[in-house]
């Protein structure tokens, strides 16, 4: 059991209201040590990502009993692990101290003789008004903001809430877990006093691309509410400040706000993609639908590694980053290193496998300069391999275009350095939001992703991607072509062919959705 203060086995995080990227540098620092992970449903599961591969999530739904008899499972779980010499992450939406029940796990943990550490989160109310650009203060309108329940405990001990002192309030009334109780929360500030013209929002699901909100007065937000269709979870917003919330928030701004977009690269290449869609505004969801993996077979990467110090090759081709890394982690497997490479020169289809071998200080010297595909790459090195040996790096499936056409002008041999290994799964959860049209744009950043994705749409999907209503993104026309030789349409081909320019046609589709929204 661990009871040293200055070396606590469980920490209460807060991971915030819901964008991933609230998340405080100390709480990212403490997940990557822990051995479990016990997260609230809220809590977005991107985070979870930050975790160590072999960590165990446990998401409290899964604890025994309804809502009210899963806290001491909660309590008991975060003891029992620490006590059997566990790193624990107590991962908690918002705040673990503002309407979390932190203070209640952080007793528990005390009385276990346990030490802890609380890591504060942004409470939703602080990114409502953040995201929202309204402002909870103003020197002219409200120079206090007050949190309050509105889901209190009937036998509570102690002083309840003061309905009247709050309808009197000189500040912003922020309601957390009110929107069940909205009439009667109105109705007793009304009774109190506070004028029914006042201004009044709520707003659902802040910081993230699924935000909604609606304004009114606080006579008629519940009316205003029934007509938006918001539910819970949500905030109440209730004060003069709120009339002085920005017209266009910057967020809702965004090019891609409440576009869905799913994302199927690998799982351990998707993380950078996702970050730059949230980022712009949309809702991802993830489907990897190829795994990377060893080869089944190392001898023939063995062998072609041990003739490179020898000078066997001129060129050593790389087609991808995941080719970059698995030939580099298997030289350091068989225990030799960079220097086994001499003065073999490299060549990199495009700038992120050029950025994949500057991870190991290494220097393309060949990248295409605008087409970064195997044409591309082809057309680049047509002049420089001419009788001279090369090495193609590359997976265990995909087109022999580069193979085929550089035998003509030099002695050439390709090497599997990963198998790409097809993981998707027919009950997913992220079919049954493509069959719903709930998802609105697919990304295709390799024909074998293509080919891998497209073999799980079914006959509903395929129909509402040939009716537009999901539109297809691919990389490059060779990904495109793919798609098309398997008989769906392709909505957008990126011009320049990398992550970045996959992510630029999702943008452009969505402008010219916002533009024409028939298309």
């Amino acid at each position: 059991m661990s009871n040293d203060p200055a070396n606590p086995r469980v920490f209460l995080v807060g991971a915030g209201p819901g964008s991933p990227g609230l998340l405080t540098v100390r709480g990212a620092e403490v997940l990557g040590r822990a051995d479990l992970v016990l997260y609230d449903q809220l809590v977005p599961e991107r985070l979870l990502d930050l975790a160590p591969p072999g960590s165990e999530r446990l998401c409290v739904r899964d604890l025994p009993g309804q809502h009210p008899d899963k806290y001491p499972h909660i309590h008991q779980k975060l003891i029992s692990a620490a006590s059997a010499g566990k790193t624990v992450v107590r991962l908690k939406g918002g705040d673990p101290l503002i309407f979390g029940r932190g203070g209640e796990e952080a007793e528990a943990l005390r009385a276990a003789g346990l030490a802890y550490e609380i890591v504060p989160g942004v409470s939703a109310a602080i990114a409502a008004g953040a995201y929202l650009e309204l402002p909870l203060t103003h020197r002219l309108y409200a120079s206090a903001v007050a949190f309050v329940t509105g889901h209190e405990l009937p036998n509570k001990p102690g002083n309840k809430l003061d309905w009247k002192a709050l309808a009197a309030f000189p500040g912003t009334l922020a309601i957390y877990m009110g929107i069940a109780r909205l009439p009667v929360l109105v109705s007793e500030l009304l009774k109190y006093g506070k004028p029914p013209d006042t201004p009044a929002g709520i707003v659902e699901r802040a910081s993230v691309g699924e935000q909604r909100s609606v304004f009114a007065t606080l006579a008629t937000i519940e009316d205003a509410r029934r007509h938006a269709g918001l539910e819970a979870p949500g905030l109440i917003l209730i004060g003069d400040a709120v009339a002085h919330r920005a017209p266009n928030p910057w967020f809702e701004g965004r090019p891609l706000f409440g576009r869905r977009v799913l994302v199927t690269r690998p799982a351990h290449q998707a993380a950078g993609m996702v970050r730059k869609l949230e980022h712009l505004g949309a809702v991802v969801a993830r489907m990897p639908v190829v795994e990377i993996r060893d080869p089944a077979d190392t001898a023939p990467m063995d062998l072609a590694l041990a003739q490179i110090p020898a000078g066997a090759w001129d060129w050593l081709v790389f087609t991808s980053a995941n080719g970059v890394h698995a030939l580099l982690r298997r030289l350091d497997t068989i225990g030799r290193d960079l220097r086994d490479l001499g003065r073999v020169k490299l060549a990199a289809i495009g700038p992120k496998t050029a950025d994949a071998l500057r991870e190991y200080r290494l220097r393309a010297d060949l990248v295409p300069a605008t087409t970064f595909s195997s044409e591309g790459l082809l057309e680049a090195l047509r002049p420089h391999v001419k009788g001279t040996r090369v090495l193609l790096a590359r997976a265990n499936r995909g087109r022999e275009l580069l193979r085929d056409a550089l035998a003509a002008l030099a002695t050439v041999e390709q090497v599997t350095v990963y198998d790409q290994v097809d993981t998707i799964d027919p009950d997913a959860a992220v079919l049954d939001a493509l069959r719903r049209g709930e998802i609105r744009y697919v990304t295709l950043p390799s024909s074998n992703i293509a080919r891998g994705v497209l073999g799980g749409f079914d006959e509903t999907i395929r129909g509402r991607v040939e009716r537009g209503e999901i539109q297809l993104v691919a990389i490059s026309p060779e990904t495109g072509n793919a798609v098309r030789e398997l008989g769906l349409p392709v909505a957008a081909e990126a011009t320049t062919f990398t992550e970045d320019g996959l992510i630029q046609a999702v943008v452009d589709l969505a402008r010219r959705d916002a533009t024409h929204p028939s298309h």
